[in-house]
């Protein structure tokens, strides 16, 4: 649509909200192999991506993300792919578009971590990286998207060169960062990292994946308090803790890490994510979404959270309906509500 408005425009108008998680939401449905991670589905089994992005956008998710989260040539080639890369690439988006213009949604090309870039070897690693990120925005500019996302990066200068690279396409730039560790892995602290590139020309900057509410929310106090422009925040909806702040590191007492296929136990529920929303809004997070784990009851509830109405609002909860705990209990099963609250 001409008169559509763009990521930039809706950010100055109030918090765009975004849904991501489709890696891990699939692969929980059967379509994404764990381990590689690689997203197959979208040739494959497209209409299972366009069934998801359906599901987000009737949520109240206002981006479609092109599912190019490794599809780049390094990953592809894991799996013996590597010749259908710019297919994968062309029909992500054209599956995002489809479902964007359901709704009047932006749509994002997507670029990720390449487990390619290594800092101690700068020179050569960085023009691998540099070629894949430039094929895949390429192939994503050629099929319209609205802007680009480069997403769970763990290293400044790989966000520095996705930078380079989205800006010499003429696109709007959203970077955000994740680690396992405290810092990048070259050392800066995300908080700077955002910083800088903020200051190079990236027009949001922030945070995704690693981190749930609990422990992104304190770094992103600190991220609004350097960064003027646009700030994003997309954590995982895991029950992250100071002592185990990325979801990589969660397990139960005395037992083995659970990422990345064992997580339930430390899940969030709809009531978490959505009060992560209200917390982002008010420390003046713009671009408020979700990562890996992600599903869209949790973007609903969010987008509530957010004063939104979206259209699955019509099937949100309403328990005063409820035949056992609801407001109109018959006096015959009143003896069994106790088995039903407790």
């Amino acid at each position: 649509m001409a008169d559509k408005p763009g990521l930039l425009e809706r950010l100055a108008k109030g918090v765009v909200l975004g849904a991501e998680g489709y890696v891990f939401e699939l692969e929980r449905r059967g379509y994404i192999k764990a381990g590689p991670f690689v997203p197959e589905v979208v040739l494959d089994f497209p209409e299972a991506v366009d069934e998801l992005h359906r599901e987000f956008l009737r949520a109240g998710a206002e981006v479609m993300v092109a599912l190019t989260y490794y599809g780049d040539r390094e990953k592809l080639k894991t799996v013996g792919r590597e010749g259908e890369l710019e297919t994968l690439n062309r029909r992500a988006v054209k599956l995002a578009k489809k479902a964007a213009a359901e709704g009047n949604a932006l749509v994002a090309g997507d670029i990720c971590n390449t487990w390619v870039y290594d800092h101690n070897d700068k020179e050569a690693s960085s023009k691998k990286v540099r070629q894949i990120y430039t094929e895949q925005v390429s192939w994503a500019v050629d099929e319209g998207v609205d802007f680009i996302i480069a997403e769970t990066l763990d290293y400044f200068g790989e966000g520095m060169l996705a930078l380079e690279v989205i800006k010499s396409f003429g696109l709007p730039a959203m970077i955000t960062f994740a680690s396992v560790q405290d810092t990048l892995r070259e050392g800066i602290s995300h908080v700077e990292a955002c910083r800088l590139l903020a200051a190079e020309g990236a027009d949001v900057v922030g945070l995704n994946c690693s981190r749930g509410p609990g422990t992104m929310l304190p770094m992103l106090r600190e991220i609004r308090q350097v960064v003027s422009g646009y700030v994003a925040a997309q954590p995982v909806p895991y029950r992250t803790t100071p002592d185990q702040y990325a979801f990589q590191q969660l397990r139960e007492p005395g037992g083995e890490r659970l990422f990345p296929i064992a997580l339930e136990p430390f899940l969030c529920n709809r009531f978490e994510m959505a009060d992560f929303a209200r917390q982002a809004e008010e420390i003046g997070v713009n671009y408020i979404g979700i990562c890996c784990g992600g599903a869209p009851h949790h973007v609903r509830a969010m987008a509530e959270a957010l004063g939104r109405t979206p259209s699955a609002s019509r099937y949100s909860p309403e328990l005063s309906l409820h035949p056992m705990i609801g407001k109109h209990v018959h006096e015959k099963d009143e003896e069994f509500l106790g088995h039903w609250k407790d």
